[in-house]
């Protein structure tokens, strides 16, 4: 049973908050009454559970001598021996095959985007992720994927503006985390923080911090946006896309040892601008019309 509690532990359920990521195409293609898509939207979100638990444990095989030296990483299960490498490998590779065939059921598109995911996953955690501002940007990427695999399973275009919006908010998000890491613990936290300007990254947080909301503003005044959704109201929602972006800058602005994403889903403030957003999105986009 410690065996089994140790994987369990190494799928981070916490973090597959980030999958929800994977229904955003069902609620803007004005499908979340629509049983059939709910049903796969819901499938492939599961989907993507199982394929990030792949990816989450082969990154802590990888990372396993560096995070035994970690003040935190060393009690993760594998690095502090409770999980053995091999069985962690193996389970890894049976996670993988798994969520590749979930995904091949519900699209064969979406088997090919959670292949490309793990793919990129695999080279982030072997060189990528000791690049500077690239890393932030695979990150993204992987956000970008989980849009474009969800609107795969309920065969649906992603719009163009959705995944803008996306590739910047992860991007922002990105960079918060790399500014709060190299604000509290130094470069000796990461090794790629080595090579980030303080000053430059700074300016890139608040740059993709500025693009998020105006990107996000233009795209409820977007004339498609007016005609696809029969309505000028989702403008109303960008009040609480700025108070939530310069709520997470606070967050990452502490000098905490806990991860600005973790901060964030136990902050009323955050969280309340995040509920008042998905409130307003869904009561404009379903029954104000």
């Amino acid at each position: 049973m410690s065996m089994v509690h140790a994987l369990v532990r190494e799928a981070r359920p916490r973090q597959w908050i980030k999958n929800l990521f994977v229904g955003a195409p069902l609620v803007f293609a004005k499908s979340l009454l629509d049983e059939t898509r709910l049903l796969r939207a819901g499938a492939a979100v599961l989907t993507f559970c199982v394929i990030s638990w792949a990816v989450y444990l082969w990154n802590d095989i990888v990372d396993v001598e560096r995070d035994r030296a970690h003040p935190t990483k060393r009690l993760r299960p594998i690095a502090s021996g409770e999980l053995p490498v091999p069985v962690a490998r193996t389970a890894a590779a049976l996670l993988a095959v798994i969520g590749l065939l979930a995904a091949w059921l519900l699209h064969p598109y979406m088997a090919a985007a959670c292949g490309l995911y793990l793919g990129l996953n695999v080279a982030y955690s072997l060189s990528l992720k000791h690049v500077p501002y690239v890393d932030v940007l695979v990150i993204a990427a992987g956000f970008l994927i989980r849009v474009s695999a969800g609107a795969l399973a309920i065969q649906v275009h992603p719009s163009g503006w959705l995944l803008a919006c996306t590739l910047l908010l992860a991007s922002f998000l990105g960079f918060a985390k790399r500014s709060h890491e190299l604000r509290t613990h130094g470069p000796t936290a990461r090794r790629v923080l080595r090579h980030y300007h303080p000053d430059w990254l700074r300016g890139a947080l608040y740059a993709s911090a500025a693009a998020t909301i105006v990107a996000y503003t233009l795209y409820t005044r977007a004339e498609h946006t007016l005609a696809y959704f029969g309505t000028d109201r989702l403008i109303y929602t960008v009040p609480c896309v700025v108070v939530g972006i310069g709520r997470f800058l606070q967050i990452a602005a502490r000098p905490r040892d806990d991860s600005p994403t973790d901060e964030m889903l136990r902050d009323p403030l955050f969280l309340a601008s995040i509920a008042a957003w998905v409130g307003l999105v869904v009561a404009i986009i379903y029954i104000a019309r």
